[in-house]
């Protein structure tokens, strides 16, 4: 298969399905630590609370086949998973705002093993400008496009205040960034072709409040 072929494939997998595979990804590898050297949709199913046959269903666009009342070679999952899911790939980003938040995302070393690179940051804070934090330089924001060319890098990490979300992200794109992480809880315009995640913190803290609240009235 070609890769214009093989990309045509996985842009037709459902978001839903997107989400859950790195979940199964990371059981898997829990199984392999016990031991395990073949899991199936079962064991999965088990472990994650999620219907064997939706697992089935979900791995199956992924190029990978189990054997009939085995399952899938472990390590082959693990390997091809992460491979799936661009894992592997380093890529490197940008960070847009060095507050609380992007502190801490500059300080979680865990996401290189996700394949992203935070290779830089930006802010305005003049006691923050010039230092860096886990060995990530902290420039100014105004020398963004010079810095984009010179580290080459094509996404953007935005957790600066809201009331600028919209101004740092048009100057994202005007300075060729190509996708963005929106941490903050504005759902921030882009053209067509950008790529956005929104991964507002504070939409998930009142999605479970409210049922927690929910679930206290049921009682």
């Amino acid at each position: 298969m070609s890769n214009s072929s093989a990309k045509k494939e996985e842009a037709k997998v459902p978001e839903p399905t997107l989400r859950r595979l790195p979940w199964y990804l990371s059981n898997v590898k829990l199984l392999k630590q016990r031991g395990e050297r073949f899991v199936s949709s079962t064991q999965i199913s088990k472990e994650i609370n999620i219907d064997a046959s939706q697992i089935a269903k979900d791995l199956s666009y992924v190029n990978i086949s189990g054997r009939t009342r085995v399952g899938y070679e472990v390590d082959t999952l693990i390997a091809v998973l992460e491979d799936f899911l661009g894992f592997t790939e380093s890529h490197k980003a940008f960070l847009f705002g060095v507050g609380s938040l992007g502190g801490a995302l500059l300080s979680d070393t865990g996401l290189r093993h996700f394949g992203l690179e935070i290779v830089a940051a930006f802010d305005v804070n003049p006691q923050l400008v010039g230092t860096s934090l886990n060995g990530i330089p902290i420039f100014h924001s105004d020398t963004f496009e010079q810095k984009r060319v010179e580290y080459d890098v094509n996404i953007g990490v935005l957790t600066v205040p809201i009331e600028i979300a919209q101004s740092i992200t048009d100057k994202m794109v005007a300075g060729g960034i190509k996708a963005v992480w929106n941490f903050t809880p504005f759902r921030i315009r882009v053209p067509e072709h950008i790529v956005v995640q929104n991964t507002s913190l504070y939409a998930h803290l009142a999605l479970m409040f409210n049922r927690l609240n929910f679930n206290e009235v049921k009682k």
